[in-house]
């Protein structure tokens, strides 16, 4: 083990900073852990919407995997938008070629302007290839929706919803729960047990990348040894420090503040 530990974020680049690649870097600074990226897909956006998307070529992705295994080896790894089914492919070969230590999968689906980021006819590619890799899985309600087929409008509906998807292969399913017309409570689903992460709600629009944002986290304390149930904990504190003190940029969907006063700790 490294002095630092060092974890990956495979993803994409977000030109306003404040989801994609640029928000896990940051999230992965303030636990204290060195990232390092395999960016997929790049887009041009701002807190508005996503104006254009540009997937990175196969052959260059599988470079930067080749790279990265070879000098800055992650003890830990995420991955977020893939954004199509031939990207999905090569994710999950090289992911399962490279053993990376624990993979945390963010299905990215909808930015939070709208925006598509996962191709319809790549939901599958996701589910099948993806989702047995994972050690974590943490789609929000309408992601868990999508992907486990079931309707998601409460609590008891996300339950259902993160128990269907742990048979599709991943050890955890963490549904969050920003969703919710409640409090913004998650849930941790392993096999045999559930722990309810809870969280206050912060108002204002200022929740772009809060997936990336809290997957990251989650993703920086399992490459610091500590267990899943822990490294969730870890990162839904962390998360709730950077909504509250969010910087209040842009005219759309603001960013986080990803170093918050007290991190790192």
């Amino acid at each position: 083990m490294p002095p630092v530990p060092i974890a990956a974020t495979v993803a994409g680049s977000d030109s306003g900073g404040g989801a994609g690649v640029q928000a896990d870097l940051k999230s992965f600074a303030a636990a204290g852990v060195y990232g390092v990226s395999v960016l997929v897909v790049l887009t041009a956006q701002n807190t508005r919407g996503v104006e254009a998307v540009h997937a990175v070529p196969p052959d260059f992705v599988v470079a930067q995997f080749a790279a990265l295994d070879r000098d800055l080896r992650p003890a830990a790894v995420k991955t977020g938008m893939l954004l199509s089914t031939e990207l999905i492919q090569v994710v999950t070969e090289q992911l399962a070629t490279l053993g990376w230590g624990p993979l945390v999968v963010d299905p990215v689906m909808v930015a939070k302007s709208g925006d598509h980021l996962l191709r319809t006819e790549a939901v599958d590619a996701l589910r099948d290839r993806l989702l047995p890799l994972a050690e974590v899985l943490t789609p929000n309600w309408p992601e868990a929706a999508s992907l486990s087929g079931l309707e998601v409008g409460d609590q008891v509906t996300a339950l259902a919803a993160g128990r269907r998807l742990l048979e599709m292969g991943p050890r955890w399913v963490l549904v969050k729960g920003g969703h919710s017309p409640g409090p913004p409570n998650d849930l941790l689903i392993g096999r045999g047990q559930v722990v309810q992460l809870r969280g206050t709600r912060v108002p204002g629009r200022d929740t772009h990348g809060t997936g990336c944002t809290f997957s990251a986290a989650l993703t920086a304390h399992l490459a610091r040894g500590r267990s899943v149930p822990e490294a969730a904990a870890e990162a839904k504190r962390y998360l709730q420090a950077a909504l509250e003190q969010a910087p209040k940029l842009g005219a759309g969907h603001g960013p986080l503040q990803h170093l918050p006063r007290g991190w790192p700790e």
